[in-house]
């Protein structure tokens, strides 16, 4: 495992942890059986609600009349996104095993796509 991680594979990273920001803004819009939002009022949901929480009331995140968590809102989006690349990157900055555990999963990911992409070039018998 190399020791620390090379510039690249902070972009690299940074991509992917944008990536799963995404991935997080649809799954916490669609999969969410109950609402985020109880009341009107936000200081009163904190408590009450599992799915409202402090970054929700500071960042303003957006909800629907009914209180669920709006999917097709662009400012959720990039709330979620933005959230995710800082959290990941300020985890890859101060944790000293984690830049390199990124940087080997990104080396070891990126060998074995292209080794599957050798593998079927072989297997087309053009090579």
């Amino acid at each position: 495992m190399p020791a620390e991680a090379a510039t690249w594979h902070y972009f690299v990273a940074a991509a992917i942890f944008a990536l799963l920001g995404a991935i997080g803004h649809v799954c916490r819009a669609v999969f969410n059986l109950l609402p985020d939002r109880i009341t009107d009022r936000p200081l009163l949901d904190l408590p009450l609600s599992s799915g409202y929480n402090l970054p929700d009331l500071l960042f303003g995140t957006e909800y629907d009349d009914n209180g669920y968590y709006r999917l097709d809102s662009l400012k959720n989006f990039r709330i979620s996104v933005m959230l995710s690349t800082a959290g990941g990157l300020l985890v890859m900055l101060f944790s000293p095993g984690a830049s390199g555990a990124v940087a080997w999963m990104i080396d070891s990911g990126l060998s074995a796509l292209w080794n599957l992409f050798l593998y079927r070039l072989h297997e087309t018998g053009l090579f």
